[in-house]
């Protein structure tokens, strides 16, 4: 991709793991709509959940996650007590016994839970909830903090896969960013997880980061290489400072140009590829026998609010203070406040605080959304027939689609559109021609390069 297209297209664009995106949700305080959603699903349904833990011991000032810095243990062990409360909650408004195909612990750093606090959560799930085969119960850890109690407690509760930040591994950047981790960190993390039989492991790497250089990417991914993780996700830096106030911290004049910020894209993107990782979608790479390979190549690849997924479950349920549900009706999110949040559940009861039931229209450009976002293409006829609406439906779409096309983004065949390889990067920016909701209300993104 050319700097003059880059500059062209490098609009701010949301990252879309939903559609509608977060920003257009709508109050939703009174928990009965929420309710009412979940005991009237068919128990056949697969479900997923998320289960969110808003504290770190440090804040990194690259980070875009609803976090609380918190050095005492009474808040994490109140807030535990909560994610209990809530999942109680959930059980009895499920009309019946559920199977999970996927749960997921993110944050913050849910490892911060105390072993006791983690275990009788992960307990309560697997007593009320079945488990279908081959389930995925994944947690992001951070390899500073890990210690033999908290792996302990991950291997009792069932935990098969584990997601380490890394970020990147250059001592000028880390500081740059306010996260020092030495390699010797992390491959004691890696060893720690593996000899208890945790041997799944993701590795979260980011590029346009202050102070970084190809140079840097291409070392950190060596690097990380050399740990053998199963998949990398390889994140664009998001500045939005106007979001999240701990940006400020971020020297703008360090921060790396669009230019710089494709070049080291893509020099990693070679370099995993040369590895032989193999590419999934925007942003993630995995071995070419992992899950994750195989269901883009099986045209079964999802993308959910932690990214590409193998997850295909119905419904997701959020669990945690500013957490988001997918349900067959629409979306949910839990209030942010972490106070709020626990004052809502201990009183047995849910705390929405908004969310969007989904038209037909919504789930059609959702779906036309998640395939160019997961396989890079898409079949408007064969979607616009699924939702039993004319092949012209989208004729406008298509026409704004063309200047893609003139500019070798992507192929249009008849109503097939294909991304081509100078298109990867820019794959928001198309999905965006499909956003009905893009500019219509408060919604501020990070730019698409």
């Amino acid at each position: 991709m050319t700097d003059n297209l880059a500059r062209k297209y490098d609009a701010p664009v949301p990252r879309y793991t939903s559609y509608p995106t977060a920003p257009h949700f709508q109050p939703m305080e009174d928990g009965e709509e929420y309710g009412g959603w979940l005991q009237t699903l068919n128990r056949d349904t697969a479900l997923s959940l998320y289960l969110h833990v808003p504290f770190c011991r440090q804040m990194c000032w690259y980070c875009g996650c609803n976090t609380k810095i918190s050095q005492k243990d009474e808040p994490i062990a109140q807030y535990a007590a909560a994610l209990r409360a809530e999942l109680a909650t959930v059980i009895k408004a499920l009309p019946g016994r559920f199977k999970v195909s996927h749960v997921h612990w993110g944050g913050g750093t849910p490892s911060i839970l105390a072993p006791d606090d983690f275990t009788s959560i992960m307990n309560m799930i697997n007593t009320y909830f079945d488990y279908s085969e081959n389930a995925e119960r994944a947690i992001e850890i951070d390899p500073r903090t890990l210690d033999a109690s908290v792996v302990e407690a991950m291997v009792a509760g069932g935990i098969n896969r584990a997601s380490l930040g890394v970020q990147d591994f250059n001592i000028n950047v880390q500081r740059a960013i306010n996260r020092v981790q030495s390699f010797e960190t992390t491959k004691a993390a890696v060893d720690s997880l593996r000899v208890n039989g945790i041997e799944r492991l993701n590795f979260d790497l980011m590029y346009g980061l202050p102070l970084q250089t190809v140079e840097d990417v291409r070392k950190t991914v060596a690097l990380s290489h050399s740990l053998e993780p199963d998949r990398i996700a390889l994140f664009g830096y998001a500045h939005v400072p106007w979001m999240k106030k701990h940006m400020r911290l971020i020297n703008d004049a360090d921060l790396p140009g669009t230019s710089e910020r494709i070049a080291q894209a893509k020099a990693a993107a070679d370099a995993l590829l040369e590895l032989g990782y193999v590419q999934i979608g925007l942003d993630h790479f995995a071995r070419a026998d992992d899950d994750m390979s195989l269901a883009l190549k099986n045209g079964e690849l999802q993308r959910n609010f932690q990214g590409y997924t193998t997850d295909s479950s119905d419904a997701l349920i959020g669990i945690g203070a500013s957490s988001i549900g997918k349900l067959p009706q629409g979306y949910v999110q839990n209030i942010t406040s972490i106070p709020d949040y626990e004052r809502r559940v201990l009183n047995n009861g849910f705390a929405i605080s908004k969310g969007v039931a989904v038209s037909t229209d919504d789930k059609m450009r959702r779906e036309i959304i998640e395939r160019l976002m997961c396989d890079l293409a898409v079949d408007l006829a064969e979607v616009a027939n699924r939702y039993n609406v004319t092949p012209e439906y989208l004729d406008d779409e298509l026409l704004r689609l063309r200047s893609f096309e003139e500019d070798g983004l992507i192929d249009i065949s008849g109503r097939k559109i294909l991304v081509l390889e100078e298109g990867r990067y820019l794959v928001r920016t198309i999905c965006a021609v499909f956003d009905t909701y893009l500019g219509n209300g408060p919604g501020k993104h990070s730019r698409a390069v």
